[in-house]
């Protein structure tokens, strides 16, 4: 199964330019000789970027540091003045933008507008949400905002069983947002957003994917996707969250525990086309860092372009390509490794 949707594939082509192309193939080429002369070039700038609207969370998920309060980087609200102000540096060559790194992103009050900012510049935009604020209000405004992704975390079609891993959340909030979507987008006339349900599979909810896809084909989502879960403390998950069924784990079970199932290749796609800006402006390498330990650059101090090229970034390619098993933020990465999903 698939990703591929040909409706949504087609809006995402509709954002591409000349200039969008021309980047891409610059990163592309980039990428491929780096990883052939083990040196770090970069010719082009960020494909995709993830900004984070916020640190904030209603939900006490057991692996998220959002959820547990864990975080050892400060915490706080993306401010819009400071969003548009970096859209601005790189929107002619961004192609797609995800509104998501930790935290709720429908907790942070300017939200849609800057989803809107960035749609006005057809740059492709998605986010993920627990769906506990889709209000009727908020679900008109999501689909007026132009955003042309909406991923809506769903891990259980029961209470009981959603409720062991979004703690603290309430599945009828879920269904009802979900609801108030389908029905706004109906009624406005929109082919935005592709409204999917995502699914972390664990060990709690794996009986129930197929009552997942059924749900899903009831209220009118256009797709399901499956997720692998990262688990931190995988080798003797104390939780008790990785699934029994081997191909929705990440993690294959040994005489003593569990082991990572990914082959870390000594490179890796993410660091040549996919940034992450935290609220307060660090930029980290991907999302698994997920305190920024390792800040490529800030940007009150200096402008993404200086940053993607600088130093710190060259340094981090270089150790990417020298030995990712060094690096402690790749050591449960799932580059590589697959998010089912129902076609």
């Amino acid at each position: 199964m698939s990703r591929f949707n040909r409706r949504d594939s087609f809006n995402l082509f509709t954002k591409l330019t000349p200039r969008r192309a021309w980047n891409g193939l610059k990163v592309l080429s980039s990428y491929y000789i780096s990883k052939w002369t083990k040196k770090p070039v970069q010719w082009g700038y960020p494909i995709s970027i993830s900004f984070e609207p916020t640190t904030s969370c209603n939900l006490r998920c057991p692996e998220c540091p959002s959820g547990l309060r864990a975080f050892t980087r400060p915490t706080g609200m993306l401010q819009k003045d400071f969003f548009s102000e970096t859209i601005d540096q790189l929107h002619k060559e961004l192609l797609y933008l995800v509104f998501y790194f930790q935290g709720e992103p429908y907790l942070n009050p300017g939200f849609l507008e800057m989803v809107q900012y960035a749609s006005a510049k057809r740059i492709y935009t998605a986010t993920s949400t627990n769906a506990h604020y889709l209000n009727d209000e908020n679900a008109k405004r999501t689909i007026e905002s132009g955003l042309d992704r909406l991923i809506i975390s769903i891990d259980g079609t029961t209470q009981k069983v959603y409720e062991q891993y979004r703690v603290g959340g309430q599945l009828n909030k879920v269904l009802e947002g979900a609801r108030n979507i389908v029905k706004w987008k109906k009624e406005l006339k929109s082919s935005k957003p592709f409204i999917v349900f995502q699914f972390l599979v664990v060990k709690p909810n794996e009986h129930q994917i197929e009552e997942v896809k059924q749900l899903g084909r009831e209220i009118g989502v256009d797709d399901v996707w499956f997720k692998t879960a990262q688990v931190y403390d995988y080798e003797k998950d104390p939780n008790q969250l990785i699934p029994t069924l081997d191909k929705f784990s990440r993690y294959r079970k040994t005489a003593t525990g569990y082991e990572f199932k990914g082959k870390l290749a000594n490179h890796c796609w993410r660091l040549w086309h996919d940034p992450v800006i935290t609220w307060d402006g660090l930029v980290a390498p991907c999302c698994f860092d997920k305190d920024a330990q390792h800040q490529l650059g800030d940007l009150k101090k200096k402008s993404f372009k200086e940053i993607w090229k600088n130093g710190e970034y060259s340094k981090f390619r270089q150790q990417i390509l020298k030995g990712r098993k060094n690096i402690d933020i790749c050591s449960n990465c799932s580059e590589g490794t697959k998010v089912w999903s129902n076609d």
